[in-house]
């Protein structure tokens, strides 16, 4: 990518200060047998030795797409795209290049498990650009990672992006648009409510009575034929041609009245008098 790579000649981290302090077994052995790859020639040797080192990284590809659990897609399924994605780790990895073998296979397990979020678990769809961003942040943040040997920070992606912070910001809060909860579900805080029941309603008794007694003194300065107006319009739900027909007069009065009637009222509502 373009964009994300005149930040591969930043020098990251020495590998030497990321190996780990104890000794680890299965990831020796795996390199071993990664190193034994590159020389091997019989296809069915190389098969039975790339399947033996996935099976020692299959704790790698869980502890990646736990972060990622809970967000709207089956467990089994981040699963399954994180082991295809380190089959293709296997494949293309070479001994020798930097990294060690987890090292360059994690970036590629969590972009592959990012994408199958992208394609899949969309509950509401962001703005293209921030799609177009993620997507070109996803590969970047792969890229930085072979070369950090870690997940690139905020400010080092959006220098590699060239976009503010703010954009990479979004991009990612983007990311939580994939997870929706039903306001059906039981709600956190009793198990006999759901999350609708503890929305507010729109016809809140409290603002209607308020609207109501202050609209009342101004009510009171209309005339008995604009109070019926009024009545038929709102509470009744009349159309101006209707209000005419029942008034006997036309459509054009009715409008010209309401317009008239609204001004009142409004003048009444804010009037310095009604304010002290």
């Amino acid at each position: 990518m373009q964009r994300c790579a005149a930040s591969q000649t930043r020098t990251g981290p020495t590998i030497s200060r990321l190996v780990l302090t104890h000794p680890d077994p299965a990831g020796s052995e795996a390199e071993d047998l990664l190193q034994r790859l590159q020389s091997e020639t019989d296809p069915d040797v190389i098969q039975r030795l790339r399947d033996r080192i996935a099976v020692l990284n299959l704790g790698l590809v869980e502890s990646i797409a736990s972060r990622y659990r809970g967000r709207g897609l089956e467990w089994e399924d981040l699963v399954q795209v994180g082991r295809l994605a380190l089959c293709k780790a296997v494949i293309g990895y070479r001994p020798g290049r930097g990294s060690s073998f987890s090292a360059y296979a994690t970036p590629t397990i969590a972009g592959e498990i990012k994408r199958h979020f992208r394609d899949h678990a969309w509950g509401v769809r962001p703005p293209r650009r921030l799609q177009e961003l993620q997507r070109e942040m996803r590969s970047c943040e792969e890229e930085l990672g072979q070369v950090l040997a870690r997940e690139p920070s905020r400010k080092e992606l959006a220098e590699a992006l060239h976009v503010g912070a703010d954009a990479v910001d979004q991009a990612h809060l983007a990311q939580h648009l994939s997870a929706t909860i039903s306001l059906d579900a039981p709600s956190t805080h009793s198990a006999t409510r759901s999350l609708a029941d503890r929305l507010p309603a729109d016809d809140d008794a409290f603002d209607l009575i308020d609207m109501r007694e202050s609209l009342r003194p101004a009510m009171k300065h209309l005339d008995v034929r604009e109070r019926r107006i009024v009545y038929l319009r709102f509470v009744g739900g009349y159309t101006q041609e209707q209000i005419g027909h029942e008034l006997g007069i036309s459509q054009m009065q009715v409008s010209r009245l309401l317009s008239t009637i609204l001004t009142k009222l409004r003048a009444d509502l804010t009037s310095p008098a009604r304010a002290s």
